[in-house]
C-alpha cells in the first residue's frame, strides 16, 4: 500500500484512525484473521511492513509486505522512516512512519500485524491503540499448523516453537485476547472487539465535535 491509497473519512464525521495492533506466535492465525476482518469494516485498511525476508508462495509485494534488501532496510532504519522495526525469527520488520501519520490524518482506522517488540515500541510512542494478541487453543496445535504450511525447515519450525511460550507470556499486557481455536468464532470475537472500540466515547465524540456539543 502506497500513501496514494489513501481514503479519507467523510469530513463530516473526521476523526483521528485508529490503531488496531494484533500480536501473536507465528503460526496462531493471526495473518488470516487480519485478511479476513478487512473485508468487514469499509473504513479500515492493512498496515503493510516493510521486511528483509525472503516472500512466501502466493505473496505480492505491496500487498502482502514491502519486500526490501538488509541494505534498504537499513537506510530507512538510519532515515528515521519506520515507526517501529524488530528483528524477528532472523529477519527485519518495519512500520513505515509515513504511511501511518497519513492514514490516521485521514480518519483511516488501521489494523498492524506486527510482533510483541514492535506493539510495545507503538505503545510507547501513540495514544489511544488497540492491543490484541491471538493464541492458539494449545501449544501441540501451534506446532501442527507450523508443520501443515510446508513453508519453512525445520530448523526454523523449532525456533518459532522454542520463542512461542516467550511471546505468548506477553499476552497480558494486551487490551484483548482471543483464542484461535475455530476460526469462525475468532473472526466474530476479532470483529466484535473492534466495533467496541469503534464506538468508545472518546473515539465519536471526536468524530461529532462538529455537531453537538457534549
Amino acid at each position: 500500500m502506497s500513501s496514494s491509497a489513501v481514503l479519507e473519512a467523510p469530513a463530516e464525521f473526521r476523526r483521528e484512525g485508529a490503531l488496531f495492533v494484533i500480536s501473536a506466535p507465528s503460526g496462531a492465525g493471526k495473518t488470516t484473521l487480519c485478511k479476513e476482518i478487512i473485508d468487514i469494516f469499509p473504513n479500515l485498511r492493512h498496515s503493510v511492513s516493510y521486511t528483509t525476508r525472503t516472500p512466501r508462495p502466493g505473496e505480492v509485494h505491496g500487498r502482502d509486505y514491502f519486500f526490501v534488501g538488509q541494505d534498504e532496510f537499513s537506510r530507512m532504519v538510519a532515515a528515521g522512516e519506520f515507526a517501529e522495526w524488530a528483528e524477528v525469527h532472523g529477519n527485519f520488520y518495519g512500520t513505515s512512519l509515513k504511511i501511518l501519520q497519513e492514514h490516521r490524518a485521514a480518519g483511516i482506522d488501521l489494523i498492524l500485524d506486527i510482533d510483541c517488540q514492535g506493539a510495545r515500541t507503538l505503545k510507547g510512542r501513540f495514544d489511544g491503540g488497540v492491543y490484541i494478541f491471538i493464541l492458539p487453543p494449545t501449544m501441540e496445535e501451534l506446532r501442527r499448523r507450523l508443520t501443515g504450511r510446508s513453508s519453512d525447515t525445520a530448523e526454523v519450525i523449532e525456533r518459532r516453537i522454542e520463542n512461542a511460550s516467550s511471546e505468548i507470556s506477553q499476552a497480558r499486557w494486551y487490551d484483548y485476547i482471543i483464542v484461535n481455536d475455530q476460526f469462525p468464532v475468532a473472526v466474530e470475537q476479532l470483529k466484535s472487539v473492534l466495533i467496541a472500540e469503534q464506538c468508545r466515547t472518546s473515539r465519536v465524540l471526536q468524530g461529532l465535535s462538529s455537531r453537538f456539543k457534549i
